[in-house]
């Protein structure tokens, strides 16, 4: 039996809770706790960072909280969950994104910037918990019974708080209104990491966020409260259209990027390539900077030309790479996608689950580059590799930082792209005019695949993702 449910996204009245299979009665009913006792709104959706609702009070002998809803099903049945987690438009499903039911109150994220966030701590000790595959779908298994149950969606500091109207026992419970199980949106959905973001004049980037659903409300000056906060790099956009922040000029890249504390006020730091190095624009201090806001748990995508940070930057980063900087191959091009690690080969299966793809491990580019004849380090993965008259040149590669670190000294990580966004956004025009286009290519998809990878907890790259604890 499946039953198909949707999410109650309305303030909750507050009914009990018939709780089975707790201790040798069958049924035991408890009353939820007040919007007051547990912190927050009770609501589907996102309370801003305030507390979920949780039934707690039981007075049965071995099990609290929402431990006293699961059953025991007979004929080796379980009470199952199942839904798709989607990116904040709702249209790509996501891979290694973590669904769990929480059986305490949610601490709020950490809203400071960049944080040593390794896949070691979840909020609310999870009574059961799942990750998504590569076609963005979850499987909860033994879920709490009855109404009201929380659900919470996260990878890295996107989180959305959910309430499931009702979880019938023995059944598959299937979630279907997409709009609740894809990341949020804006703040009044859930939490959204604070993104900082460069422009440049041969990388429309910042179009890429708003193609991915991030509404234009958190798209804010710095002294704003939105979530993503853009600078004028070299030929990028370089202000709001007048709509938007009453036309607002964006604050200068270089200025920004000098300061460790301007840096590390951020989660996640992308850098839109700028057509060149501009080396005079990325001094000593500004490249020392970058690398000591990767080294504490900032995460770094960087396009193209500002491989410049790698390639000039404090050591280990000049080794982590054999640069090379020839003509652009020619088109047609297709990246081979490296499938011989866990991720590699998540990544090949999701770009044909998305239609990025035809042929699994091969993705068509647009307008490709090389400056990367291949890794040294041996904590550098490669992802995406050089085809026909390109070979071995890394189209994508990752380390997490600081490089070389033993595994439990990792904090933040790091992508680099020799690949475009490549869409027909107009490049300089005040945002977010000058984005036009709302589908996605298939290299523009491998970009969302690698942008929330680096938002996700760190762990190393050759190991299978696991289910945060």
């Amino acid at each position: 039996m499946k039953l198909n449910l949707r999410l109650a996204l309305t303030t909750l009245t507050l009914p009990a809770v018939v709780a089975q299979g707790c201790g040798s009665n069958p049924e035991i009913v408890r009353p939820l706790p007040s919007t007051e006792g547990a912190g927050g709104q009770a609501q589907g959706g996102s309370n801003q960072g305030g507390d979920a609702i949780f039934s707690t009070g039981s007075t049965m002998p071995g099990c609290s909280g929402l431990a006293c809803q699961q059953v025991v099903c007979p004929d080796g049945t379980t009470t199952t969950l199942t839904g798709t987690v989607y990116e904040p438009a709702g249209t790509l499903p996501l891979y290694n994104v973590l669904v769990y039911v929480p059986n305490e109150a949610l601490a709020p994220l950490d809203d400071s910037g960049a944080t040593c966030e390794q896949c070691n701590f979840v909020s609310g000790d999870p009574l059961v918990s799942a990750l998504t595959d590569t076609h963005g779908h979850f499987v909860l298994e033994d879920v709490p019974v009855g109404s009201a149950i929380p659900l919470v969606i996260q990878i890295g500091k996107w989180r959305r708080e959910l309430v499931v109207s009702t979880v019938e026992a023995c059944v598959e419970n299937s979630l279907t209104d997409v709009e609740s199980t894809s990341l949020p949106s804006k703040q009044s959905e859930g939490h959204l990491p604070r993104i900082a973001l460069t422009t440049g004049h041969a990388d429309p980037l910042e179009c890429l966020l708003r193609k991915i659903g991030i509404e234009a409300e958190e798209f804010t000056p710095p002294s704003g409260t939105g979530r993503v906060n853009l600078y004028a790099g070299v030929g990028g956009s370089a202000k709001y259209a007048p709509a938007l922040n009453d036309g607002a000029a964006f604050d200068p890249a270089p200025a920004f990027w000098s300061s460790l504390d301007s840096l590390r006020k951020y989660d996640i730091l992308l850098l839109a390539c700028e057509g060149a190095q501009y080396v005079q624009q990325k001094p000593p201090q500004a490249r020392e900077a970058m690398q000591q806001y990767a080294d504490l748990g900032g995460r770094i995508f960087m396009s193209h030309w500002h491989n410049v940070w790698l390639e000039k930057g404090p050591l280990p980063w000049p080794h982590t790479a054999d640069w090379s900087f020839q003509s652009d191959p020619q088109e047609p091009y297709f990246g081979l996608v490296d499938g011989s690690f866990p991720k590699g080969l998540a990544l090949s299966e999701w770009l044909v689950n998305v239609g990025a793809s035809a042929t699994p491990g091969s993705l068509p580019i647009t307008a490709p580059q090389h400056t990367v004849d291949g890794v040294q380090e041996s904590f550098v993965r490669p992802w995406i590799t050089g085809s026909g008259v390109d070979p071995g040149s890394v189209k994508y590669f990752t380390f997490n930082t600081p490089g070389g670190a033993n595994d439990d000294e990792l904090c933040g990580r790091i992508v680099f792209s020799d690949i475009h966004v490549s869409s027909m956004d107009t490049v300089g025009a005040d945002f977010p005019d000058g984005c036009t286009t709302t589908g996605l290519s298939p290299q523009e998809k491998a970009l969302v695949f690698m942008l929330f990878d680096l938002s996700s907890c760190i762990q190393p790259d050759e190991d299978t993702p696991v289910v945060p604890k």
